[in-house]
């Protein structure tokens, strides 16, 4: 039987006016690299981030072992931009960046406001956590952080027919993330046939390159950005997300269940945000 493991792309659009390009100016592409050890992270402690979901906490709910969350992403022709809470927020004020998806938006939702909040947390916030709509505000960055769940990337209004999917329009005038998720995989992706889920998985995969490839739909959605005319960003986080069958929350998320599609906070959402920091500095 298959992991039940969903391959993640996430795509930014109109992201603060960011323009076409994957790679830094240095010409160095983000998104090939591997997973390095380093004991200088996590670079916050979310047992102490008051807005960690259950089925995240990891630790919290149990998890003996810590190795999981000590592994940086390394580029392969450069090094990341640390992250910097308080410039992004200095960047960001004034925005509201909204994050349009699923149960793994909510995933990087919360990654994205745990950061920020352990770099200033002496500041005044507001937080409201709904079913369809969750907002984090600091007030003295005017910044907020909103996760709206809605599994479209386009609106969907409601007409004289019904709920209609407008295919050609984006309308609520925020920035936008989502998430495209698909395909079951093998453990022979994971080098290791047996393997029925990521229970018990303690370590990233080695290398650069995932064996079982990035899945068609991405060739697919790289495709049509490119013959979009308004400006795209892609972070391409599939094979470096891939690489880490350590990061799942397993049986330490939600209970009853083995849970190999979600991520462990601190962990490889973390990463996503670190790479969205560096789109903003390019």
């Amino acid at each position: 039987m298959g992991l039940n493991t969903s391959i993640i792309v996430l795509v930014l659009l109109v992201l603060f006016e960011l323009g076409r390009s994957q790679v830094g100016n240095n010409g160095c592409d983000f998104f090939k690299g591997s997973w390095v050890f380093d004991k200088a992270y996590p670079i916050y402690d979310a047992t102490k981030c008051p807005f960690m979901e259950h089925e995240f906490g990891c630790q919290e709910n149990g998890r003996p072992d810590r190795q999981y969350l000590k592994y940086r992403w390394k580029p392969s022709g450069c090094e990341l931009v640390s992250f910097n809470g308080r410039d992004f927020l200095e960047r960001s004020r004034g925005k509201n960046i909204m994050f349009v998806g699923d149960s793994l938006s909510l995933n990087q939702w919360v990654s994205l406001i745990c950061m920020l909040q352990s770099v200033v947390p002496e500041a005044n916030y507001t937080y409201r956590r709904t079913e369809l709509l969750s907002a984090f505000t600091i007030p003295d960055y005017g910044v907020t952080v909103t996760l709206v769940h809605n599994v479209y990337l386009v609106d969907v209004v409601r007409e004289r027919i019904g709920r209609v999917l407008k295919l050609d329009s984006i309308e609520s005038g925020f920035f936008f993330f989502h998430f495209f998720l698909c395909c079951k995989i093998s453990g022979t992706e994971w080098k290791d046939p047996t393997v029925k889920n990521c229970l018990n998985e303690k370590v990233p995969l080695s290398g650069s390159i995932y064996l079982g490839g990035s899945p068609q739909p991405v060739f697919v959605l790289k495709s049509v950005l490119r013959t979009m005319t308004k400006p795209v960003y892609l972070l391409d986080v599939t094979t470096l997300s891939q690489l880490r069958k350590d990061g799942h929350p397993s049986s330490y998320g939600l209970t009853g269940r083995t849970d190999c599609s979600h991520w462990c906070l601190a962990g490889v959402p973390d990463t996503w945000n670190h790479l969205l920091y560096n789109a903003l500095i390019l």
